[in-house]
Parts: structure tokens; sequence; C-alpha cells
């Protein structure tokens, strides 16, 4: 058996140097050269072959452009594999960045205006491209074949969609998968283990309201894009409030609204953006029928047009036989002690697309305190010396899930 929790803390202060460097130059969304050319380079160095996967569908892109999320014509992951053979097992970290101005200072604060790797991504990577050299160097001793993925746009929730299009659950075929995100208000050195579902689905409806302006003394003469806009408003956030079981734990969020510019004009155009979060599959279905049906009601019913730009993210589901597999490799790196299950994920993860794919494991390692800055703060900061134990981690449920397979 591999020593992976010692191994690991050889590598430290490459994994640390790897999660500074990539801190400091983070990108958004789909299209991140510089961050896929330096794990590529990583990889090169360690002498793994990579190569890119998954491209952008242009009626996708145009719906991002749409929502304000900029061109992303270059958009791709990176996909290596180690060992060779089967079974197959996926280790994944993704590498996108948030818009958000980082406020804690330190030597490796974001050098970029306006982005901050804020999510935790860039340690994401860093603590697998630490996995993947000590993968390399007992390559001999995997039974199978670990295949990395490094996947764009999870914020945007589409990354690992877009990579899965791209066949990387193929040749070799993916048998299982397995993720970590870190969390800084989680008491460093622990690890969150949760069966079931782990976390919402993400629902996404940006609605284009067309009406017919005019001027503010003639409301009859015009078709009110702001007032069909706030009956929308209202109807939407009433909607599963009426229809769902509130033992459901759905949420919808009307996050954005913009229409008009003065006061003396009615405006012919509005846009509102909502958000639904849920658990349950079975209320998540009605609403996802029901919402577009209301939209088209309410629009129509005050004489307007509409347009609606969609994305859907579905739960990431932890299967509970494979993680009753990994458990003893989970524990050999944490300590039995240290793992326990603060229960499911408020937030949505794109990991969910795996997950609904192959029997997946997808857990929280601490990597602060509670009270600490949250993911998505721009005083959000970690404890490096943490990330050996991510490392560990995907090496040692790697190799140990492998064997296991043949006894």
């Amino acid at each position: 058996m591999v020593d992976f929790s010692a191994e690991s803390k050889k590598h430290k202060e490459q994994i640390i140097k790897d999660r500074r460097y990539l801190h400091q130059y983070p990108e958004l969304g789909f299209d991140l050269p510089n961050t896929q050319k330096y794990i590529r380079q990583r990889l090169d160095e360690m002498g793994i072959e990579n190569e890119p996967c998954g491209v952008l569908p242009d009626d996708i892109r145009q719906k991002y452009v749409k929502a304000g999320f900029g061109e992303n014509k270059n958009c791709t992951g990176v996909v290596a594999s180690i060992g060779k053979g089967e079974p197959c097992i996926l280790l994944r970290a993704d590498m996108d960045a948030l818009p958000i101005e980082e406020e804690y200072e330190s030597e490796y604060k974001s050098m970029i205006s306006g982005k901050m790797h804020a999510c935790g991504h860039d340690s994401h990577v860093a603590m697998l491209l630490g996995a993947a050299q000590m993968l390399k160097d007992h390559e001999d001793d995997l039974q199978g074949t670990v295949k990395l993925m490094f996947q764009p746009g999870e914020e945007w929730g589409y990354g690992a969609k877009l990579m899965i299009d791209g066949g990387i659950l193929e040749n070799p075929k993916v048998d299982a998968a397995f993720g970590i995100h870190i969390m800084p208000d989680q008491e460093a050195g622990t690890l969150s283990v949760h069966k079931g579902t782990l976390t919402q689905a993400m629902d996404t409806y940006i609605i284009e309201i067309q009406g017919d302006g005019g001027h503010s003394s003639q409301p009859h003469k015009t078709i009110d894009a702001n007032m069909i806009m706030n009956q929308l408003y209202t109807s939407l956030n009433l909607l599963y409030t009426r229809e769902v079981d509130p033992k459901a734990n759905v949420t919808f969020t009307i996050g954005a609204m913009s229409g008009g510019t003065v006061t003396n004009v009615i405006p012919d155009k509005a846009v509102l953006q909502g958000n639904m979060r849920s658990f349950d599959q079975k209320s998540r279905d009605h609403l996802c029928n029901r919402i577009p049906e209301m939209i088209d009601h309410v629009v129509k019913a005050w004489r307007g047009k509409y347009n609606v730009v969609d994305f859907h993210t579905p739960t990431t589901y932890n299967d509970s036989q494979f993680i009753a597999e990994i458990m003893p490799a989970l524990e050999e790196v944490m300590g039995k002690e240290n793992i326990g299950d603060n229960g499911p994920l408020g937030g949505s993860e794109d990991f969910s697309y795996i997950s609904q794919a192959v029997p997946s494991a997808f857990v929280v390692l601490g990597t602060g305190k509670e009270g600490e800055a949250p993911v998505h703060n721009p005083r959000m900061h970690q404890n490096e010396e943490m990330f050996i134990y991510g490392a560990a981690l995907h090496a040692n449920v790697a190799m140990e899930w492998l064997k296991a397979q043949h006894e």
C-alpha cells in the first residue's frame, strides 16, 4: 500500500506554488487560455499525456452571449490519463474564477482587476496536479486507468456537460468519478461526506420582454414592458409557494430586472432574470413545466412578446455504494474521527452532470474554520496546509478503488 499522506507532504511546496500562480492569474468562464496552458505544461513536465476536451456548441455559446457572459470562442477543458486498461476512475477539478475584486491581502493576491478565485478552483487544480504526480510515480501499481478532468465553466453550470459531450467519459469508459470541493468556513482538516442528493439543481431564466413604448400620458396606446415585467415578478415568485410542498425545499429568486430610462417614457423592452434552486426532482420537473407556461400566459395576457434564454444544471448525487467502497481510502488519509456529514450543500455544482452518468462521490474538505469568509466572498482565504489532504485523497481513492475492483 502506498502512503499517499506521507508522499503528499513531500509535494506540498509544489502544490502551493501551483495554487498561488493560478490564484494570481484568474480567468472566467469557459475560455481559460492561460490556466489551460499552465495545467498542460505541468502535466507535460510529469510525462502525462494530455489533450483539450470539449467544444462549446454555437447555440449554447450564443445563449451565454445573450446572458452577458461574453463570446467564449475558445472553450475546452483538459483531459489526461495515467495507467491503462479497465476499470477507469475519473478525478475532477474545475478551474474557472469569479468576477469579484479580491479584498484579502496576501503575497499572491489576484493580479487581474475584478477577477478572483473566490471559490477555490485554483486549489482544486493544484490538489489534482499533486495527485497526478503521485499517481504517475506509481503508475506501475495502478490496476486500471485514472482519468484526470480539468474543466472550465463550473460557475456557469455547463463546463462538465461540455466535456462529457466531448467524450471524456469514453475511451476508456469511465466507471466511477470522484471530486473534492474546499470549504473555507469548515474546520480545517475535516471532510464532509454526504450520501444521496448533495447539491441543488439550478434552473435559470432570462426573459426578454418586447412591448410597444410611448408617452406616459398615453398608456392606452402602448404595451408596457415594465408593467409586464412586474406582473411576471409577482407571478413567478408566487408559483412555487402554491404548487410545491413546502417540505420540498424549493427557492425562486428574481435577481435582476431592467427596463426604461426616464419617468415620462413607457419602455417597449424589459428584462427579468430569475433563478430556481431545488433538491426534489418531482418538484423540479413540475416547475420546469409550469414556469414557461406562466411566462407565456402573463406576457400574452398583456399583448407582449418575449424570448427566454434558459440554463439548467441537475442535482449532484453521491452514490451510497461507491462511497462505501472508497470510505476506507478516505479514512486512511483523513482519519475516521475527522470524517462526518454536514448535510447537503445549498448551492449548485455541475459535477452533477457526471454524477448523473456514473457512480460518483463529491466530498467537501475543510480549509478554514467556522466564521471565516465563505466561498464567493472577496475576503475568502484558506489554510494552504490542507491542500496536501486533497491531493492524497484523490490519489488514494483512485489507487485503492481500482485495486478493489480486481479482488
